[in-house]
């Protein structure tokens, strides 16, 4: 498994997990009454910041231990320069994985203004906008883990 490939797939479980945990909370949220502004905005904040903070510390982790891993299996040569490259192959995956998620994210911004233009609040709405921005990131890295998979 390749640098980016590894990197794509901690970006897809670590979006999973909050997609998860935002989802839970939503329902947590409806069974209790409805949608609470407070609530919902606080869950927000703690979702854009669990999706920074995850991806990034599961990315690095992920190196720091495919790297010792790969030491303790070549007698402890370190990997070689050009496993941190990044070629136009790997440039393009990366585009065409942006490109389903922006489509997914454009849709699913579609569908949350018209639940607005059909009489819902505005905070189903919010909820939505935010769910399909998550859904996005899930749906774009899938793609980016096919395309490596497939090799083009």
């Amino acid at each position: 498994m390749s640098y980016q490939e590894k990197n794509v797939t901690v970006s897809l479980v670590s979006h999973l997990l909050i997609g998860g945990y935002y989802l839970f909370n939503i329902f947590q949220m409806l069974q209790d009454g409805g949608l609470v502004a407070q609530r919902l905005f606080n869950l927000w904040a703690v979702t854009v910041i669990a999706t920074i903070f995850v991806v990034i510390v599961g990315s690095i982790l992920t190196n720091i231990l495919s790297s010792i891993v790969y030491a303790i299996r070549n007698n402890g040569r370190e990997p070689g320069d050009g496993q941190f490259i990044e070629d136009e192959r790997d440039k393009l995956f990366d585009l065409k994985g942006d490109r389903v998620s922006y489509i997914t994210f454009a849709l699913g911004v579609l569908a949350a203004m018209l639940t607005f233009v059909f009489g819902q609040p505005p905070l189903v709405m919010f909820s939505l906008i935010i769910f399909f921005s998550i859904l996005g990131q899930v749906f774009g890295d899938v793609a980016k883990i096919i395309l490596y998979r497939k090799g083009g």
